[in-house]
């Protein structure tokens, strides 16, 4: 900010991602491309109000992200949320294979969930921790970002902020998909940011 001769407080910052980050997610879905049909899903944690609180991240087998939760508790009803968040997101193209951890919540939420919805009936679970590998990586981001600033304050701010997080994570990865002809005109990073978030 000082480079472009603004001057703000850096309690200013926090503000303008609880501001602004809700309006870019609803944004997004615009040109965001489909993930693969095979996720890989997993839990961490992450300290909010002295607390650890539980994040759910997915990714697809090559890497691209899937979709997030944020759970103060590790149970059934976090799981099935997370995956029901999942699917709403991806509908069009539902997942046929999904590669989870050792959490004893995920398969009884998995079994619930074929109960309820018919997509989920023809879903293969299986349990690799060699293939999860990758979504550990990935959430590597996200650690990052949340070590240097020793936790949260609040739940909304932590759901808000990773929402970010997240959302710039995914335009790192290329999961926007822009017209060739208007990626020309817009060859820098911020020109990228600008076509993803219009």
């Amino acid at each position: 900010m000082a480079e472009r001769g603004v001057y703000v407080a850096h309690s200013t910052i926090p503000l303008w991602v609880l501001r602004y980050v809700p309006e870019y997610v609803k944004r997004r879905d615009r040109n965001r491309r489909a993930v693969g049909c095979s996720s890989r899903a997993e839990e961490t944690y992450i300290l909010v109000e002295r607390q650890w609180c539980y994040l759910y991240p997915a990714v697809d087998k090559r890497g691209r992200s899937v979709d997030f939760y944020l759970s103060p508790q590790r149970d059934i009803g976090a799981a099935m949320a997370f995956f029901r968040k999942a699917l709403v997101s991806h509908h069009r193209k539902p997942p046929r294979k999904i590669t989870v951890d050792g959490n004893p919540a995920t398969r009884p939420a998995l079994r619930l969930l074929r109960r309820r919805n018919a997509t989920w009936r023809r879903v293969i679970v299986r349990t690799c921790q060699y293939l999860n590998n990758i979504v550990a990586h990935d959430h590597r981001a996200i650690k990052r970002r949340v070590s240097a600033m020793l936790g949260f304050k609040s739940f909304a701010s932590a759901a808000t902020t990773l929402m970010g997080t997240e959302l710039a994570h995914r335009i790192r990865k290329h999961q926007y998909s822009i017209r060739p002809r208007r990626a020309r005109r817009y060859g820098s990073l911020a020109g990228a940011w600008n076509l993803a978030l219009a």
